[in-house]
């Protein structure tokens, strides 16, 4: 067995190409957070995220909020299991968890509240960051530690906890707050806290993933940790956040796991398909990347590729990340496969790391279709809610899966809520996450003077080119419309080179400008005036998408559209005015199949096409909206 095991790791390391080679000569450089802010429709609906449930969840489950987890209420060993509101309907076994959840809550709230605020220049959502930052700094101790368990606790488990976790979720809120207002202060507590984290977890001398043999899903969690030790690198250029990145994956391999798909030896199994917590799955993507790229490991860099092409089969034509809330070696589907808020966050993140990683375009393609698609499509259009899961063929939100009954299970995601309490308050914060991260990949650094516009919401960017202020604004109402105007700023002429990346669906480019391809790239490198502008739109037409199942769904630019089904609204609980449950009764169920005479046509929005009534069997003429503008919906056929 031994010598079958060593072969295979021979063959793996000799047939896969190494991603480091596959990618360009120089990867994307980020920029810091806040230096790209949203203008449009996006910012208008940050805004509108602020006024509701971003800005509001403290006052919605105040005692979740408010625990003081982090300080005074530190968990010790007689601590018990707190009372989350939760009903505990399908979540795994075992109250451990429900002892370090609200650190979950709390810091991913405050990641995205963080965020918004900033990015919004809100000056009473400011305020309120400012005071909460120094009240957690407060909290560290005298040696560096920052985090929610008492000295006779922390660095000692033998089983289920959040340390890692709970310091990721900390920490990155805090990372993004450095980088906005550049207090050293702020820096300085993450730069310590990750010392004192290093020095009781020491490199290649601890086990900080054993959890013994049961059920640790905080512990994987926790592995997430390396998305502040990368950006601690991005930040300081100190190797050793990387090192110590790629230690805690190589751990986090070696030990049991009960959310384990991305453990390295189940990678390298053939036979083995995901079937874990989706978020886990999809969130684990960016260590296996820090460790791919940092490493160097052939084996790593081949694990990397299988699981990304794994990934692939579990993602729906919509960017919808299976997962409710597990894999359960399902194959994605439009109608049997839902896919958690909290998911399409996570899979749209790593997307983003890997995009940084390789430079190559094809992640960009992916990053906007989940959040245009999937992630607008689980936001309710109107109010300021949620779907916690949705599937792509949503017909009906009445909390199970389009009626399914699940055993042993009582099953009430499947609505819309400002916070959804009976469930688990994780997926609200990350819909106040994933709006920011989104924006924050628009633009990227290739040299000191070659800029990419790798995504193309509407944004404002502003940088510093040796003591030459830019600023670029791409006033653009995609993806509703593709036509673009990037109007350009500068303290003085200069020359630079600005790439912007012309989409996959992209039949033509339309511009008065002198361009290049190159590759992914509309290339412009030209002298650019104290005030100047490039103007650009790409011209496509509808296409038929078809998923691994034989099932069609009709796009037009980046958006994928689908059959609005008529329904009533069913209202649930209500937290505060303006903020309650909402579910969907269709009156409607007419189901649709496709047909090749679909003929279908793009006008003033809408795609107008042929479809057969799987009723009747008849072709009927129909038309089609953005699914993202939905409710209840057939976005397959």
């Amino acid at each position: 067995m031994k010598k079958i095991n060593q072969l295979l790791i021979i063959f793996i390391i000799l047939s896969g190409k190494s991603l480091l080679a596959q990618s360009p000569k120089q990867e994307l450089k980020p920029f810091t957070f806040g230096a790209i802010k949203p203008t449009g429709w996006l910012k208008t609906q940050m805004q509108k995220d602020l006024n509701g449930f971003v800005g509001n969840l403290d006052s919605l489950i105040p005692k979740l909020i408010n625990d003081p987890i982090y300080s005074s209420a530190r968990l010790q060993k007689q601590s018990k299991a707190k009372d989350l509101g939760n009903l505990k309907s399908g979540d795994a076994e075992g109250d451990e968890q429900y002892k370090w959840w609200n650190s979950e809550t709390q810091s991913n709230w405050w990641d995205g509240f963080i965020r918004n605020a900033f990015l919004l220049e809100d000056k009473q959502a400011i305020a309120k960051v400012e005071k909460h930052v120094e009240n957690i700094l407060a909290t560290q101790d005298a040696d560096g530690y920052l985090g929610i368990y008492d000295k006779e606790l922390r660095y000692k488990f033998q089983a289920e906890n959040g340390e890692l976790w709970a310091k990721t979720t900390l920490y990155r809120g805090l990372l993004a707050y450095y980088e906005y207002t550049k207090n050293p202060k702020v820096l300085s507590a993450v730069v310590k806290a990750v010392e004192n984290l290093m020095q009781n977890y020491p490199i290649n001398a601890s086990r900080p993933f054993y959890a013994g043999s049961g059920f640790s899903g905080g512990v994987g969690h926790g592995l997430t940790f390396t998305d502040v030790l990368d950006r601690l690198y991005f930040l300081t250029k100190d190797k050793k956040y990387l090192d110590y990145a790629t230690f805690l994956y190589e751990d986090f391999s070696n030990n049991h796991a009960s959310e384990k798909d991305a453990q390295l030896k189940n990678i390298l199994d053939p036979s083995y398909k995901l079937q874990s917590h989706g978020v886990h799955s999809y969130e684990h993507m960016r260590p296996l990347i820090v460790a791919a790229f940092s490493s160097n490991s052939p084996t790593i860099q081949k694990a990397l590729s299988v699981y990304l092409s794994r990934i692939q089969k579990v993602t729906t034509l919509t960017g919808g990340a299976t997962g409710d809330e597990w894999i359960w070696r399902q194959q994605a589907d439009a109608t049997h496969t839902g896919y958690e808020f909290c998911s399409l966050h996570e899979l749209m993140d790593s997307y983003a790391l890997m995009l940084q990683k390789t430079g190559d375009m094809a992640y960009a393609d992916k990053i906007e279709n989940i959040f245009f698609n999937a992630a607008q499509g689980a936001r309710h259009p109107e109010l300021s809610s949620i779907a916690y899961l949705k599937t792509d063929n949503s017909y009906e939100m009445l909390g199970t899966k389009n009626g399914e009954v699940e055993p042993n299970r009582k099953q009430t995601r499947y609505k819309y809520s400002p916070v959804h309490q009976d469930v688990a308050v994780c997926c609200v914060p990350n819909a106040g996450r994933i709006s920011p991260y989104f924006l924050q990949n628009a633009w990227f650094k290739q040299s000191e003077t070659t800029l990419v516009a790798a995504l193309l919401l509407p944004n404002v960017f502003s940088t510093d080119l040796n003591g030459n202020n830019l600023v670029i604004e791409n006033q653009t109402e995609y993806p509703n419309k593709n036509q673009f105007a990037f109007n350009i700023k500068l303290d003085s002429p200069q020359t630079l080179t600005i790439k912007i990346r012309k989409p996959t669906w992209a039949t033509a480019i339309k511009t008065q400008e002198k361009y290049r391809i190159e590759g992914d790239f509309i290339v412009f490198k030209q002298l650019f005036k104290k005030t100047d502008q490039i103007k650009l739109a790409f011209e496509t037409k509808v296409r038929v998408l078809q998923d691994a199942n034989g099932e069609h769904c009709f796009a037009y630019g980046a958006l994928i559209y689908a059959l609005p089904i008529e329904h009533i609204e069913e209202k649930g609980r209500k937290y505060a005015e303006g903020f309650e449950d909402t579910m969907y009764r269709p009156t409607k169920n007419e189901r649709y199949v496709f047909d090749q005479q679909h003929k279908a046509t793009f006008s003033n929005g809408f795609i107008n096409v042929n479809l057969k009534n799987k009723a009747t069997n008849k072709l009927q003429s129909l038309r089609l909206l953005p699914m993202n503008k939905t409710i209840l919906r057939q976005v397959n056929f």
